[in-house]
């Protein structure tokens, strides 16, 4: 077997996450989940998720792949647990489904740089986005990102990864904050910032009845399910991510630090990025929550055609949209890479390749037709990250247990009562936290049918 790679720096590790975390999920997902769900109600509930169950959470990923040094599947046979290696396998799969819909995504993208630079989206927002898609067009370019996140991936950890997320991560916090100061200029905009920064407290009510399972009911029966699985989303938890970027990492990083950077810069980014389209969409006038998942691309569009300089505004912005999806489609990538790199010794560049043309099979539906797109995306919400994350939540307060405090400390001055607290936090109510997600979520894909494929 050949020498495993490992982060050149520190600040390369924690670019390499924060740019694994801050991606799709963060200039995508969030402003369409947060308009769709509620606004202000859906940015709280959210937030606190991130840092209540997505900060021990990944705590709990980074902790794993540290001391096993090796990938998210074999490293629970290195701890001494072969037996739940099925939490890695569901935490690769779940990555795997993910990055064969978020890559038809990322051609979306492509193509709207390329509009942007043309003005060809300018005349017929709604219409562009109805030809581009879908179809033979998608299809294509649902190649050709995916190609593009081969060719980083097969450059290796240092060479490749690295050096790509130095550059993306900063590349997108500055280009957002500059779109950010530029929409505050735009009439309209103000109602938009009421609705993302403003919630109506009497949306924040759940109650639960037994007859005999459990029943919720209330304004966040809908809106926890996605705003929590968003967290998990934006950080890239539940998908192996995380577990196989910290295996880089060396014994005098402290995780905790760490971590919190990653949850810290990955939620401000988000915001930024809701600072940006929600406002846009009332600009435009845009009832939220309508669209879909296109309503970020025609709203954008749409601004774009009508406002000055809107064809360099419009190439800032998807360019910025393009790193992002890259870097969080690397990640991705990498989890799967790095299990038959490390169990196989195979040459990562053919590897990456091979992998990256199953991924392209699996993303042909959601190319072909958006419902299944849609379908993709909702089992991966509701279903399969709360449950992934659970499995590494279990694992590490129950199974694990004190062995994890000690890697959690190593590296750090944190006291041993920090460690202990977090594994009691993990352990208790953060698994009974995503139960609740994992319970509505599961509820609401049987009660609306959401469960069967658009066959």
């Amino acid at each position: 077997m050949s020498q495993r790679e490992t982060w050149a720096t520190r600040a390369g590790f924690i670019l390499a996450a924060v740019g694994s975390a801050v991606g799709l999920g963060n200039i995508w997902q969030f402003p369409f989940k947060t308009s769709e769900y509620g606004g202000a109600t859906f940015l709280v509930v959210y937030l606190i998720a991130a840092l209540g169950i997505g900060l021990p959470a990944m705590l709990a990923e980074f902790v794993i792949g540290r001391k096993s040094n090796l990938n998210a599947i074999s490293a629970f046979e290195k701890l001494g647990h072969g037996n739940w290696k099925w939490v890695g396998v569901l935490g690769v799969g779940t990555g795997f489904w993910i990055l064969s819909y978020y890559s038809v995504v990322g051609g979306w993208v492509l193509r709207y740089l390329g509009g942007s630079l043309t003005g060809a989206y300018f005349a017929d927002p709604a219409g562009y986005f109805g030809s581009i898609s879908a179809g033979l067009d998608a299809l294509v370019l649902h190649a050709v990102f995916i190609a593009l996140v081969v060719a980083i991936v097969a450059g290796g950890v240092e060479e490749g990864i690295e050096k790509a997320t130095k550059l993306m991560v900063p590349s997108i916090v500055v280009i957002l904050g500059v779109l950010a100061v530029w929409v505050v200029t735009l009439p309209g905009a103000a109602p938009g910032y009421g609705y993302f920064l403003s919630p109506d407290l009497s949306t924040l009510s759940l109650s639960v009845s037994f007859d005999p399972l459990p029943s919720f009911s209330g304004p966040l029966t809908d809106v926890i399910p996605f705003a929590v699985s968003q967290a998990f989303f934006s950080l890239s938890l539940g998908m192996g991510a995380m577990i196989t970027y910290a295996s880089y990492v060396g014994e005098d990083q402290s995780l905790f630090s760490d971590s919190l950077t990653v949850v810290v810069l990955n939620s401000a980014v988000g915001v930024l990025a809701g600072l940006v389209v929600i406002p846009l969409l009332f600009v435009q006038g845009i009832e939220p929550g309508s669209g879909g998942a296109g309503a970020l691309f025609v709203s954008l569009a749409t601004a774009f055609g009508e406002l000055p300089a809107g064809r360099l505004v419009g190439v800032v912005f998807f360019a910025v949209v393009l790193i992002a999806a890259l870097s969080s489609a690397i990640s991705l990538l990498e989890v799967v890479t790095s299990y038959v790199v490390d169990n196989y010794g195979a040459r990562r560049p053919r590897i990456a390749s091979a992998l990256g043309a199953l991924i392209f099979l699996l993303g042909i539906p959601s190319a072909i037709d958006t419902a299944w797109l849609g379908w993709f995306d909702t089992l991966a919400y509701q279903l399969l990250l709360p449950l992934s994350v659970l499995g590494v939540l279990v694992f590490t307060g129950w199974v694990y247990g004190r062995p994890a405090v000690a890697e959690l400390l190593s590296g750090s001055s944190l006291g041993e009562g920090v460690g202990l607290t977090w594994l009691w936090l993990a352990r208790t109510i953060v698994i009974l936290a995503v139960l609740l997600t994992l319970w509505l979520g599961v509820q609401t894909l049987f009660v609306d049918g959401a469960i069967v494929p658009p066959i």
